[in-house]
């Protein structure tokens, strides 16, 4: 359990560094580069470094700590219940940064940007992590140092099946992040949390469940076992086809490309009553004279 400490601790570190980054530089720097670059950075290096060393517990923790993916699944969900209420509204995701230039929420510059410093952040969290490993701080991290330059693949299926996988958790992903995107954080962090749980129980064993090409492209495209155009096409292609689906069933269309809705009909929310033909005239209003009647009352004599 001390090796276990150790990680928990790491992913303290990592999340307090990441937060004091984003105040500073929230200070710093103006709305619109701290929106596009800083917090995209920083949530992109707290994302990848947590990931990195969950991966590790994951592959290594059942023979080397005696503890099974049960342990790694809470601390999955806790993190990235921790990472929605820490990421001050960043994605650390291309898909999602993808999927706001497709709805006219971001322009393309903006969205560049948003990648760059996505890019960045993966880079720099790799490379923290590495270096966090070289101190062996645990049998853990002795025994990664040893199996690193030998890593595998984490595709364990057909080239097909996987994309499908990848593709599919995106997909149910983004569905859910449609859903709750007007939600109270309250509810909204632990639901995606939840989701991103189960989609990595369910898809773990044949992907890796990344659905995040920043993400996937630093965990597993330096391995061998299969080709970079292999990898392109699962945790690229994958996922942005995922997130396209996902964009077609909830919106319909695709707002930048077309505004013509294709699957659902524009129907007016407001039913407009149909004119009645006669009216009725209620008991207690006075009668109106017919043309020609005398009056009831006479003068008398």
């Amino acid at each position: 359990m001390a090796g276990l400490n150790v990680s928990i601790a790491f992913f303290f570190l990592v999340v307090g560094v990441c937060q004091g980054l984003r105040r500073l530089s929230k200070r710093l720097l103006s709305p619109g580069a701290y929106g596009c670059l800083a917090r995209e950075l920083a949530g992109s290096l707290q994302l990848c470094t947590s990931c990195l060393e969950l991966r590790m517990l994951l592959e290594i923790g059942p023979w080397g700590g005696g503890f099974g993916p049960d342990v790694v699944l809470t601390l999955l969900f806790l993190l990235f219940a921790l990472h929605g209420a820490s990421f001050d509204g960043a994605s650390a995701n291309p898909t999602v940064s993808l999927q706001e230039f497709l709805l006219l929420e971001s322009n393309l510059t903006a969205t560049a940007a948003k990648l760059l410093a996505q890019a960045a952040g993966v880079g720099t969290g790799w490379a923290v992590t590495k270096l966090y490993w070289s101190w062996e701080l645990t049998h853990f991290h002795l025994i990664q140092n040893l199996i690193a330059s030998e890593c595998s693949s984490s595709i364990r299926t057909s080239l097909h099946h996987a994309a499908f996988v990848e593709g599919t958790c995106s997909f149910l992903f983004h569905l859910v992040l449609f859903k709750l995107c007007r939600s109270h954080p309250i509810y909204r962090v632990p639901a995606l949390a939840a989701t991103v749980t189960f989609l990595t129980y369910i898809a773990g064993p044949f992907t890796g469940a990344f659905f995040n090409p920043a993400l996937a492209t630093v965990a597993t495209f330096p391995c061998s076992g299969n080709s970079f155009w292999d990898y392109v096409q699962v945790y690229w292609l994958g996922p942005f086809a995922g997130m396209l689906a996902a964009l077609l069933l909830y919106q319909g269309n695709i707002p930048r490309l077309f505004q013509k809705n294709l699957l659902y009909s524009q129907k007016s929310k407001y039913k407009i009553p149909k004119a009645r033909v006669g009216a009725h005239v209620e008991d207690n209003e006075p009668c109106r004279k017919r043309k020609g009647q005398k009056s009831s009352a006479e003068p008398r004599a």
